[in-house]
């Protein structure tokens, strides 16, 4: 709830007929973070959206709620895509529908200067919501082709005679084919959120914070062709067996742990290269 605005018996009940003609939509998209692995980092979104909207509590007590009507209009633009969504079996825009309901509840309640301070919090509620199977398509295609390239460089590297036909990695025992589950996306999507989670907590500087999140996407990419060209080599000095069996499982969440070093390694170069300032306070203090 926002500070200095009244929960009315009227508040309250918009919040109840919110809540019940949402629910279905909700309930849906908490299934997909519990069953789809490609999300499976969503169930922690709204969590950490909640907390960066109390981080600002102290703004918003400080502010003075100056409604909007285009909030109004917001409100009624979402609920003709919820029920176009609804009707055309869309569940991006369904999704997309509950953002919009709360943005324009926000500026129909708060006003622009609630809106602002709450920016980021709602922004991030986007990572919750899985991408349209269209555009995932059209980026998985060319992360299979990439890590399928890198993949085979890097074992020709290693000396492992190796061909490459489109995905399809041919050795001299076995053939590979880097599927759609091994494009990399998945590794991606989770790294993204982590870089924008880390770069929050790292440094308060806004180009600071979009350069760290920015980064994981080549780490992702890297770091899921390093996966295939392991499984490549494994799979010709022992066989496929051993490329399928327990390496293929845990090689998923090795990879994340090194994108998570190289990471961190690449913050901390960047705030070598450009330091956080010294906030007043502290910097009076040191002079003290």
């Amino acid at each position: 709830m926002l500070p200095n605005l009244r929960l009315t018996p009227s508040a309250i009940l918009a919040l109840a007929a919110a809540a019940w003609l949402f629910y279905p939509v909700a309930s849906r998209l908490s299934h997909d973070w519990l069953n789809d692995d490609n999300y499976s980092h969503g169930i922690l979104i709204v969590p950490l959206a909640l907390f960066f909207a109390w981080e600002r509590r102290d703004r918003l007590a400080r502010l003075t709620p100056r409604p909007s009507a285009i909030g109004l209009l917001v409100v009624l633009g979402s609920l003709v895509m919820l029920v176009a969504g609804t009707l055309g079996a869309e569940l991006f825009l369904t999704r997309v529908s509950i953002l919009g309901t709360l943005v324009g509840a926000i500026l129909f309640t708060g006003g622009w200067a609630y809106l602002s301070v709450l920016a980021f919090p709602l922004a991030f509620l986007l990572l919750m919501i899985p991408i349209p199977a269209i555009v995932f398509n059209q980026l998985a295609f060319p992360l299979q082709l990439f890590a399928s390239q890198f993949g085979t460089a890097v074992m020709e590297l290693s000396r492992v005679p190796v061909l490459r036909e489109g995905n399809v990695i041919i050795l001299a025992h076995t053939t590979l084919e880097v599927a759609e589950a091994c494009s990399g996306i998945r590794s991606l999507i989770s790294l993204l959120t982590l870089g924008i989670v880390y770069g929050y907590f790292t440094d308060p500087r806004p180009w600071m914070r979009t350069l760290i999140a920015a980064s994981t996407i080549p780490i992702a990419i890297i770091a899921n062709g390093l996966r295939v060209a392991g499984t490549g080599v494994l799979a010709h000095y022992y066989g496929r067996e051993a490329a399928d069996g327990f390496f293929h499982t845990f090689s998923g969440w090795l990879v994340f742990v090194v994108a998570f070093v190289m990471l961190f390694v690449i913050t901390r170069a960047l705030l070598r290269l450009s330091p956080t300032p010294a906030a007043p306070d502290a910097a009076t203090g040191a002079a003290a």
